[in-house]
């Protein structure tokens, strides 16, 4: 992301909330789920980048996403420092979270069944992204 497309930050959950839809607050500031194959970004393809719906960050490349049949947008790999990763022991699990670096919105989680040349599999609810059109 270019400093002309940032975006100011807000400061407050109420700020967040006026911001945000509805269901981007309940995934990207709550740690929500979007249901299976609800995306309409799972079948997007090609050209261009996948950004964060609640700051605008770049965090994946087009070029990375594949199809895994899970039901959620998936990537292969991250832009350099447009992510964090962190434990998360949520409902009886150890998984890894994804967060936006930018901002700090939960954007799914990592998992070590992806394709070469990784072998990770970034499974991001698309209402986290917004896929923009190089």
């Amino acid at each position: 992301m270019s400093e002309s497309d940032a975006r100011e930050l807000p400061e407050t959950d109420e700020e967040w909330r006026e911001v945000l839809t509805e269901e981007e607050y309940r995934v990207l500031r709550e740690q929500g789920t979007e249901p299976k194959f609800s995306s309409d970004l799972i079948d997007v393809k090609g050209d261009g980048s996948f950004d964060c719906a609640g700051c605008g960050a770049e965090l994946f490349d087009g070029d990375t996403k594949f199809g895994s049949g899970t039901g959620w947008p998936s990537f292969y790999d991250a832009n350099d420092g447009a992510v964090e990763l962190r434990e998360d022991r949520s409902h009886g699990m150890v998984r890894t979270e994804v967060v936006c670096a930018t901002c700090g919105g939960h954007l799914g989680h990592v998992f070590d069944d992806g394709p070469e040349p990784t072998g990770k599999r970034f499974c991001i609810n698309g209402v986290a992204l917004e896929h923009d059109e190089e």
